[in-house]
């Protein structure tokens, strides 16, 4: 079975009931949805505190070097096989079933997790306001909210995400615009005058913690920019996506490097490094410094938004992933049916209620289950990004065996193959890295036995063959023949 007979089946795209609604915009704004969240308006703070000011910007540096190498394969393989799934039906197709059905819930699990976290965070932040109700009453709600949203239709989940994420933009560029004027000296508010970049020279000299720290640090920056894959997941339901996919993603590296690059460049110059890892949002410091007053309840407002920004995508990815397991027969294939708006209902509804679970745990089991699923979620994010990079190199491996060139594709990641064994160098090594971290070793200690179960299970079920390519192109034969 030829690639080009995998590919005419999956550019049916239609045959799954999802409809193209979405435009480059939208495609941009779920990724930077997905991406700016209460890792950088929270957690930056903490990540200055671990590496240095300058190590700090550093180690961003670096993750946003690797999202775009992972980014753009990613590019490469959504515009020739613009499916819904992205990057699930990439690993099945180009490395085998039982390696696109662990992704595929090893990334659900990832973002049905997420969603509590999501969820818990907004309550807990709406206390400032209304601290009588109880958090798990703002949870519900939030979390009827954003069903809804994504039960009308995809395009208006895809509306109502570029507003959350513009919403967030702003705020970054707020804060990166009013910190630059704060550290030259030309804010009128501020009665501080030119703070310049003093800051970044430490009693213990540019790398306070010493390249340890840079290291740990670079870790979790990898974690912080996952959320752009976000593009391949939508790629089943993208207009033009031969063009729009590999612009959107372009885009979205871009802007994200300089939102978390720029961020972070401000927030280490005003705030000293002795006070960095607080617990106040290192955003509301900034505005604080600056002398712009209700700074703080104007960032507790649009950190509430990043939370529902990033829990909206994350219920989209978890339906579309479920939806594009049942259409490949890798879960049950009432999870692939639609309605008439071209909502995946069933696979929408069971991914809240995994998100409803996950919540439910952080409270009754904070200590054991929960720990657990956040672990394997954290594990998740980087073994999906390896996998994008080794679906990259086979599907590249095998086009050109087939078509000669790589003339045909619509779009051809730079660098080949150069930037995607980089990018998977980096990528293991971060996960060989967190074994070395107390803190985060537990992802490798939940995260590994997860996969192996899953890949377990699929060759238990389905029998051998099913870590090879091969498999899955017999598998489009057979279903093409019913």
């Amino acid at each position: 079975m030829t690639e080009s007979t995998i590919s005419s089946r999956e550019s049916a795209g239609t045959e799954s009931g999802l409809r193209r609604t979405m435009t480059s915009r939208h495609l941009v704004m779920i990724a930077l949805g997905g991406v700016i969240g209460s890792g950088l308006f929270v957690s930056s703070g903490y990540t200055i505190s671990q590496a240095g000011p300058l190590g700090a910007v550093l180690a961003y540096a670096v993750g946003a070097l690797v999202a775009y190498m992972v980014m753009s394969g990613l590019g490469e393989l959504s515009a020739r096989h613009p499916v819904a799934g992205g990057f699930h039906a990439h690993a099945t197709r180009d490395l085998g079933p039982a390696w696109g059905f662990a992704t595929a819930w090893l990334y659900w699990l990832c973002w049905a997790v997420a969603l509590a976290s999501e969820f818990t965070a907004a309550g807990l932040l709406m206390q400032r306001w209304f601290p009588s109700v109880s958090v798990w009453v703002f949870s519900l709600v939030f979390a009827a909210l954003l069903f809804v949203l994504n039960a009308i239709s995809s395009r208006v989940f895809g509306e109502t995400e570029f507003w959350f994420a513009l919403i967030k933009v702003a705020a970054v560029l707020l804060v990166i615009v009013v910190g630059i004027a704060t550290i030259i000296g030309i804010n009128p508010a501020s009665e501080a005058g030119a703070i310049g970049f003093s800051n970044f020279q430490t009693e213990d000299g540019l790398f306070p913690t010493g390249i340890t720290g840079v290291l740990v640090t670079i870790l979790s920056v990898f974690y912080a920019f996952s959320g752009t894959e976000l593009i391949g997941v939508a790629a089943g339901e993208a207009k033009n996506p031969q063009l729009s996919i590999p612009r959107a993603i372009r885009t979205a590296v871009v802007r994200l490097t300089i939102f978390f690059i720029g961020a972070i460049v401000v927030i280490a110059a005003i705030i000293p490094f002795s006070e960095a890892g607080a617990n106040e949002s290192p955003f509301v410091t900034v505005l604080d410094a600056a002398g712009l007053p209700a700074g703080a309840d104007i960032m507790n407002f649009v950190i509430i938004t990043a939370l529902l920004s990033a829990g909206n995508s994350g219920l989209y990815s978890c339906a579309r992933m479920l939806h594009s397991m049942g259409a490949a027969g890798q879960a049950p294939k009432a999870l692939s049916q639609t309605n008439s708006r071209g909502i995946p209902m069933l696979a929408l509804s069971l991914s809240m209620l995994g998100g409803l679970v996950s919540l439910f745990s952080s409270f009754i089991a904070a200590e054991s289950l929960f720990l657990a699923l956040v672990s394997i979620a954290g594990f998740a994010v980087v073994a999906v990004w390896i996998v994008i990079c080794a679906s990259h190199l086979s599907f590249r491996r095998h086009h050109v065996a087939v078509h000669g060139s790589t003339d045909s594709l619509p779009y051809q990641s730079p660098w080949f193959p150069v930037l995607p064994i980089i990018a998977l160098v980096l990528l293991v090594a971060s996960l060989i890295g967190v074994g070395f971290d107390p803190a985060q070793r537990p992802a490798l200690l939940f995260g590994v036995p997860f996969t192996l179960a899953c890949l377990g299970y699929y060759r238990w079920r389905h029998g051998a063959g099913v870590f090879s390519p091969q498999r899955a192109a017999e598998m489009v034969g057979t279903k093409s023949a019913a």
